[in-house]
């Protein structure tokens, strides 16, 4: 699933943004280190690790492993080069994407492209970022991420502090692993794979990781597509209450679309009230599976990721109200499990959900204290009533992480800037993680992109299922083909 969006105390319900950072000018960054030797890996695959400098302007301290994937099509022929890509998150493996290349990219690119994933500095195979034992994260996404008390709100500050010193005791180097320093390992990896200009489709988060590298090194931007786009220029706390407000919204369509199936749980006057109800009456009395309670977070959990898609998520959602009327939680627990990565067997896929955390905290700078966190937590009822109040308190476990590392983070700014080649952003009306309107906010700072409109819901929009979006985003692929204005696709 492609994440983006900040939830829960210590989770932030995955989103993620793109724009430039403040920062002193970028470090050359010159593949010294090593080439990529490869060799066959699960079947049809190849395989390579590839070291990068843990800090770009300190070498010295040493290097990060990169671990990077490369599929060759069988009838590859008139080869443009590597197609890197990647799935989101933070913290999504771009790995585990890859292996899915058959799939998830068309007939026609992969006869063109090698496919290359890659996991991002502290992701998955890479040097990674270590926080909590599987019990520890069930733990975690089972307990209350909106507290109502003196009591409960104690009780989440003393749980995010033991959180962040965990991080900080079992990873090294924790402050090294920012968007920024990995768009500066893709350049590494462009240079390491020998092509003249990066070739990339990012997705969501993905977005923000191509963004940062096509404005670190615009001369090397090749065919670059950025579906699911944010805008990290508007700060932090705005996006947060923006993403939220687009679930609510996300929430509603869903209704206004069970009312009009025959199989429709919901009775026939319920308004996203019904929600609000919801999430109180399992906070008192937790639904239950064979085996776990299923309380209010995994619900509201289970509820978002049912948003991320109309086709198949929507459907879910409304089996598992049916089940709830009747106490049982088993498929609000499996929404809440592939949101989270948890297998069946109660262990996690990877460490998507540590790194999701630790990244997105060296990403952004926090304008609010832990006081002010909580001073304003009505504003995000006010302005997104269901959700709102489950991400109000996101920023705190950024403000503890930031105050035991003693970092201050830059503020984050929007620089219009050129690319070598156009580059095609992509954008869903209805997107409840990434809001149309960062897409075209993105589109307005990247000179000369075009901006390719999906009119309707779920979450990105390449590979769900319009030929117009796939059409564009292929001729472009293999024939560099730029739309002459700005499409208009429908589902």
């Amino acid at each position: 699933m492609r994440k983006y969006f900040i939830f829960f105390i210590s989770i932030l319900f995955l989103l993620t943004s793109c724009a430039a950072q403040t920062k002193s000018a970028t470090p050359e960054v010159t593949n010294d280190l090593s080439t990529l030797t490869w060799s066959s890996c699960h079947g049809n695959f190849q395989c390579a690790t590839m070291k990068v400098p843990i800090d770009y302007s300190n070498k010295s301290l040493g290097e990060f492993n990169i671990s990077v994937i490369r599929y060759r099509d069988s009838n590859q022929h008139n080869r443009i080069g590597s197609l890197v890509i990647n799935p989101g998150g933070p913290g999504a493996s771009g790995i585990e994407f890859a292996l899915n290349a058959e799939y998830i990219i068309n007939p026609d690119v992969l006869e063109r492209y090698d496919i290359v994933g890659f996991d991002p500095r502290g992701v998955g195979e890479s040097s990674a970022i270590h926080c909590l034992s599987g019990k520890e994260q069930d733990a975690q996404f089972a307990s209350d991420a909106k507290p109502d008390n003196d009591a409960e709100y104690a009780q989440a500050l003393k749980d995010t502090q033991e959180f962040v010193d965990k991080c900080i005791a079992k990873t090294p180097n924790i402050s090294h692993f920012t968007t920024q320093e990995a768009a500066q390992d893709m350049e590494m990896l462009r240079q390491a794979l020998g092509d003249k200009k990066l070739n990339y489709l990012g997705y969501s988060y993905g977005t923000y990781l191509g963004a940062l590298y096509a404005q670190q090194f615009p001369d090397s931007v090749g065919r670059f597509i950025l579906d699911g786009a944010i805008d990290s220029a508007i700060p932090i706390e705005e996006q947060i209450i923006v993403q939220a407000k687009s679930f609510d919204r996300a929430l509603t369509n869903f209704i206004s679309y069970c009312h009009k199936q025959q199989e429709c749980t919901l009775p026939t006057n319920a308004t996203s009230q019904y929600f609000v109800d919801l999430f109180k009456q399992v906070s008192i009395t937790p639904l239950k599976t064979k085996d776990r309670l299923v309380t209010e977070n995994l619900v509201v959990i289970g509820t978002a990721s049912a948003l991320y898609d109309d086709v198949s998520g929507w459907p879910s959602l409304v089996l598992a109200i049916g089940e709830a009327q009747n106490g049982d939680g088993k498929t609000f627990a499996e929404l809440a499990d592939a949101y989270n990565g948890r297998n069946p067997d109660g262990t996690y896929a990877n460490n998507e959900n540590d790194a999701n955390i630790i990244i997105q905290c060296s990403d952004w700078k926090q304008h609010r204290t832990i006081d002010q966190i909580r001073t304003n937590a009505p504003l995000y009822a006010k302005a997104a009533p269901v959700l709102g109040p489950y991400v109000a308190y996101a920023g705190i476990t950024c403000d503890l992480l930031n105050k035991s590392l003693n970092i201050q983070r830059p503020e984050n700014s929007r620089t219009s800037f050129n690319t070598a080649t156009p580059v095609l952003i992509i954008g869903t009306t209805q997107d409840p993680a990434t809001p149309y309107a960062w897409a075209k906010a993105l589109h307005s700072y990247i000179l000369g992109s075009r901006l390719i409109t999906l009119k309707g819901e779920g979450h990105t929009a390449y590979g769900r299922g319009s030929a117009c979006i796939d059409d564009a985003v292929d001729n472009y692929l293999v024939n560099g083909t730029v739309p002459t204005k700005d499409p208009m696709c429908t589902q």
